[in-house]
């Protein structure tokens, strides 16, 4: 017997239910009649098998409640292997399957299957990821002021912080990957833009700590004379003044200057041998 829905089940066993109630009121009809010598053993017989006969269909029954029961959580569970759910709410920034193409976690059947539907950003929990150079990631801490330029908004830098320093390194650009957040998100922050970060530091000199920006110029910028580094700076009518300048560590193709810059400053990139104090840029 095939087992239909529940309710057509649950049907059937109050049906059979009802029918034993009647087949119990006839055996103990029947049973008192048999002690009044007015029936006989065999109409006592058929009764009780017709009670145990109404016992055994809803026992039957029962059990195709709980099999029809388990077919419709079967069915719903495979309806809801078809509603594509995402982990977190986002922004789907791109689409990856196609309708008719087939997905899998893992890359098998050639071009036909793909391991994603779409590519989905949570906007609330965007961060920057910068490679720093091994010799200045002593200087980097979790909880550091950073500001944050876009490219696409050089003038309007983001605060940020320090979140962690991956620990690990690579080898072959001597980088070290720090995770920076942001301490309040701007609508114009989009995933995978381009950004330049300044990580900022406690200025030890001052009685109430304070951050400042750390400068960093092309190492082409500086040159050095015996002990003393020093660069070239172009004042805002053209004219060029050699300033000496404190250097520290170095981020890849720049350098930090500590001391003899201010923010805002020109600087020639790698200035001719012949450049003196006094000479003035021209336009060509």
């Amino acid at each position: 017997m095939s087992a239909g829905s529940p309710a057509a089940a649950r049907r059937g066993v109050r049906e059979s239910e009802v029918r034993l109630n009647e087949a119990q009121l006839t055996l103990n009809r029947v049973t008192r009649l048999l002690a009044s010598g007015l029936s006989t053993q065999a109409e006592v017989e058929a009764a009780q098998a017709q009670v145990d006969t109404f016992d055994a269909r809803i026992l039957a029954a029962q059990e195709q409640v709980k099999v029809a029961d388990q077919q419709v959580a079967l069915a719903k569970t495979n309806l809801d292997d078809t509603i594509i759910r995402a982990p977190f709410s986002g922004v789907a920034i791109s689409k990856d399957a196609q309708p008719g193409e087939t997905v899998s976690p893992v890359s098998a059947g050639g071009g036909f299957t793909r391991t994603g539907i779409c590519t989905i950003v949570d906007m609330d929990s965007l961060e920057i990821e910068v490679d720093v150079n091994e010799a200045y990631i002593g200087r980097v801490r979790p909880g550091q002021d950073v500001s944050a330029a876009l490219d696409a908004y050089p003038d309007s830098p983001i605060p940020a912080r320090v979140i962690t320093t991956v620990p690990t390194a690579d080898r072959q650009k001597a980088t070290v990957l720090v995770r920076i957040g942001f301490k309040q998100l701007d609508a114009r922050i989009l995933p995978d833009m381009g950004v330049k970060v300044t990580f900022l530091r406690e200025d030890e000199a001052a009685d109430v700590p304070a951050a400042r920006p750390v400068a960093l110029v092309p190492k082409t910028a500086i040159r050095a004379e015996g002990n003393q580094s020093y660069a070239f700076v172009v004042s805002g009518d053209g004219v060029v003044d050699r300033r000496a300048v404190s250097v520290g560590g170095a981020d890849g193709d720049r350098v930090e200057v500590i001391a003899g810059l201010t923010a805002g400053e020109q600087v020639v990139i790698s200035p001719p041998p012949e450049l003196a104090s006094g000479a003035r840029v021209v336009d060509q």
